[in-house]
């Protein structure tokens, strides 16, 4: 998957063929949670792949609905695959863009950049502009992002029935810890 996600990226010259500037994730997780006047729901995917250019400062990140482990049951598990983000239809969500400040990264230090890119979730895709930090040390990135996703934003219904439990503002939390490519 994410030897494709590379390749995609090559073909459309987003990303240059110098392997010391490429990163991958080699770790990751991704938590979400909605806390609504009756009802707290956490998860949270081990699954991102991705790689960044710290050279051009470009990136993408991508993501299986699916792997989202957590939920209050089963069948929330279920409703949220099924009902609300309809993952036979839409199976991923993804993150494609660039770093906007020209800071080194390659440089050891702590780093707070903002990511500007098409965040796609549940088919439709919002350009975005996240917050993120990112520390560098002894050749690996660490980088850690909070943000908010609005339902409404993508499409993804709330039914009246669920109203109280379910937060039309999602909050996100990234901690990822990218490798340079071999």
């Amino acid at each position: 998957m994410l030897r494709l996600l590379f390749f995609s990226l090559l073909m459309m010259g987003g990303l240059p063929t110098q392997a010391q500037a490429i990163f991958e994730v080699q770790q990751a997780e991704v938590s979400f949670f909605s806390n609504a006047p009756k009802e707290l729901i956490e998860a949270v995917s081990k699954s991102l792949a991705g790689v960044l250019d710290v050279q051009r400062k470009t990136f993408a990140f991508k993501i299986g609905i699916s792997s989202f482990k957590g939920f209050n049951s089963p069948l929330q598990r279920e409703h949220f695959n099924e009902n609300y983000l309809e993952t036979v239809f839409y199976p991923e969500a993804s993150f494609v863009g660039k770093i906007i400040e020209d800071d080194d990264l390659l440089r050891e230090g702590s780093y707070t950049v903002r990511t500007k890119g098409k965040l796609k979730i549940h088919g439709i895709e919002q350009e975005r502009i996240i917050r993120s930090t990112i520390k560098s040390e002894r050749g690996v990135l660490h980088i850690h992002a909070e943000f908010s996703v609005l339902l409404a934003d993508y499409n993804i219904k709330i039914p009246m029935v669920v109203n109280n439990k379910l937060s039309p503002e999602i909050k996100v939390s990234v901690q990822i810890t990218m490798v340079a490519r071999k």
